[in-house]
């Protein structure tokens, strides 16, 4: 058994809300199945709401956590699991495919806070091998943003980049009053598993997403002027896409083929 966490008052420069609805967090942890062997990472573990039963299940598990406050309090609670351990630091910095060295994929755990977690997401996209699935507890819209399908509203450059590394589901809805403090706004859990092998190859990946940024500068713009000067109308009908189509419209493949075919042409690499 662990001890109880001790009190600790969220800060709101790290965007803590603390987890405390069991059945919510036994949820979770079944989601997520964990088992024995696991290479686990959890980020951001605030109180232990999820160590406690991801240890139990796995055995082992290494947490990443930013508040050098709370880091005591979970060395008591967890000192009597010897495969428990504590990576002091920020995980947008993080270096993921470090951490895995020769090992297993790791799995990639958290209750992210709401304001780290769109650049946490695509610093964990770009870490290739290294990561085996990821499960996070986030904004109910920046999973509606991860999980979204072209042509809806949500369908954007986050949604792009996600479904280009990886498989999104979204899994359930978490409400306000599971946190302490409560927040003013749903959750929701999803699961991103990287694609064992990547539906549409990018030439150049970092071109890619400089022109889905560019693509998605404008919603309400066509893509032959969002991408003016960077793309010609002539290479998009070329492509079979009509210029006049709005940028969430197209699907990742289209935005692949784009890039590809400007990586291809003269001139047409990253500056």
């Amino acid at each position: 058994m662990s001890h109880a966490p001790q009190q600790h008052r969220a800060r709101k420069r790290f965007g803590q809300n603390f987890l405390r609805d069991l059945g919510i967090i036994s949820r979770i942890v079944r989601a997520i199945g964990p088992r024995e062997g696991d290479r686990l990472i959890e980020i951001g573990p605030g109180q232990g709401a999820l160590t406690e039963p991801l240890l139990e299940a796995a055995g082992s598990l290494e947490v990443i956590e930013l508040d050098r406050d709370l880091i005591p309090g979970l060395r008591v609670q967890f000192f009597n699991y010897p495969d428990f351990v504590i990576h002091e630091g920020d995980a947008l910095k993080f270096d993921f495919t470090a951490l895995k060295g020769e090992g297993p994929g790791l799995r990639v755990v958290g209750n992210l806070p709401y304001n780290i977690s769109t650049p946490l997401i695509v610093h964990l996209l770009t870490m290739g091998d290294a990561i085996a699935d990821m499960h996070f507890m986030l904004q109910k819209e920046v999973v509606e943003r991860l999980a979204a399908e072209p042509g809806g509203p949500d369908w954007g450059r986050l949604s792009v980049m996600a479904q280009y590394y990886c498989q999104v589901e979204q899994l359930f809805i978490v409400p306000p009053e599971a946190f302490v403090p409560r927040p003013s706004v749903d959750s929701a859990i999803v699961r991103l598993t990287p694609h064992a092998a990547l539906p549409h190859p990018a030439d150049d990946p970092a071109l890619l997403f400089e022109l889905v940024k560019l693509a998605f500068g404008q919603r309400r713009k066509t893509l032959r002027n969002n991408l003016k000067g960077r793309v010609s109308t002539d290479v998009l009908e070329a492509l079979g896409i009509d210029p006049t189509r709005r940028p969430q419209t197209l699907t990742v493949g289209e935005y692949v083929a784009i890039a590809n075919r400007l990586a291809a042409d003269e001139g047409g690499a990253t500056p």
